[in-house]
């Protein structure tokens, strides 16, 4: 069994939304000081990283965090290289084979520098959702910072996954995984009425 790990760092250097909270990590208890452990602290947004979107995040009345179906988060999944392309609609999956995957991890190669937000990024036509539909795939992953284009504020892709109950992965890191057929593993912490969570991501070959 091959594992792949495709979660961001978090650290320092880990670039949040602009305006949003910065990830930290520090210890506050050193073992010298508490006489048996080290004991650290955590200062993060929920959508940093490697992170799953809640609905209640672009929706006031959708489900938080600890109401998601975790089942949606342990799937097969379909690796899709669409590098090169500033918009990917129905059309640029016309030839792809879902096969028994339940989710979608879309390689756009678009955000290399991970210590930079991006100013912009590619963006996906809301038909991709009636695609994942059809196909009865539930999970929507990018290796981008948003389903969504950076400055939109009406995030239609959001919104249309979540009419449509399919849900939302992002800041993944696809660089040097095939296209292809995994199992994938990207468990939310339960985080009573979060509108989002940090997730490790994995990768495992069929």
């Amino acid at each position: 069994m091959k594992i792949h790990d495709i979660s961001m760092m978090l650290n320092q250097d880990v670039a949040e939304w602009p305006g949003d909270t910065a990830f930290q990590f520090q210890v506050n208890w050193t073992k010298e000081q508490s006489g048996s452990v080290n004991v650290g602290q955590i200062t993060t947004s929920t959508h940093i990283g490697t992170h799953i979107d809640a609905p209640f995040h672009y929706d006031d009345q959708g489900e938080k965090v600890h109401e998601l179906p975790l089942e949606n988060y342990i799937v097969s999944a379909i690796v899709i290289d669409v590098s090169g392309n500033d918009v990917i609609s129905r059309e640029t999956l016309q030839n792809v084979m879902v096969g028994e995957a339940k989710a979608v991890l879309f390689h756009t190669s678009a955000w290399q520098q991970r210590d930079v937000f991006p100013e912009e990024i590619p963006t996906f036509a809301v038909d991709v959702v009636e695609w994942m539909v059809e196909n009865e795939i539930v999970l929507f992953g990018v290796d981008l910072p948003s389903v969504d284009a950076i400055t939109s504020k009406e995030l239609p892709i959001h919104h249309t996954l979540g009419k449509s109950g399919r849900y939302i992965l992002e800041g993944l890191v696809l660089d040097g995984i095939k296209e292809g057929l995994y199992e994938l593993i990207a468990l939310p912490l339960k985080i009573e009425g979060a509108d989002g969570s940090p997730v490790r991501a994995v990768l495992i070959e069929k």
